[in-house]
């Protein structure tokens, strides 16, 4: 048993059984050990739930980063999409990642903060804006997995639809990059 195997089984837990479910005696058992045999690659759950947020993120971080001769609007768009979707992979993805540290990935941050830059983006606006399409798409996501509650259309008044989520996003997504843009035209 590796880490890389114990993060992998976690993973699987959580898709079963649900982030507030998951404990390392469960996933111990899955993983046909005792419980303190875990401690070796992970000291504390806090540790445990870090490694499978990142993770989980694998397939946002592996995406390519941008290139100078990329349209950073497109980029932005893609790139927050893409996190989107990552988050939705995995059974309260966006509350696993909610509250983590991406440590391990704070040069392809750095890269794509400069891009943006580079591109004609004021520091503070990339930055701004990074974390505000972050956190929307966090809360968003959330919203979405949730079973039940408000945004899912169940509180809505009769006389009006439900929001199809990936609508909602989008709109959302578009007034973000429209107002940057306002902001690089004023």
């Amino acid at each position: 048993m590796n880490r890389e195997t114990v993060v992998a089984e976690a993973l699987d837990l959580l898709d079963e059984v649900g982030l507030d479910a998951v404990s390392t005696r469960q996933l111990a058992k899955r993983l046909g050990v005792e419980q303190p045999s875990l401690y070796w690659h992970f000291r504390t759950k806090k540790d445990l739930l870090a490694a499978m947020a990142q993770a989980a993120m694998a397939p946002h971080a592996n995406a390519p980063l941008p290139t100078p001769e990329d349209d950073w609007r497109a980029w932005f768009l893609e790139n927050t999409r893409s996190f989107r979707r990552t988050l939705l992979m995995r059974r309260d993805g966006a509350r696993l990642h909610a509250g983590s540290t991406p440590t391990a990935d704070l040069d392809r941050i750095r890269h794509k903060m400069s891009f943006l830059v580079d591109s004609g983006v004021p520091e503070h606006d990339a930055q701004m804006a990074m974390l505000t399409a972050g956190r929307f798409t966090v809360g968003s996501v959330l919203e979405e997995q949730a079973d039940s509650g408000p945004g899912d259309g169940a509180d809505l008044p009769a006389d009006m639809p439900p929001i199809d989520p990936e609508s909602a996003f989008e709109a959302g997504l578009s007034l973000i990059v429209d107002g940057l843009i306002a902001r690089l035209t004023a």
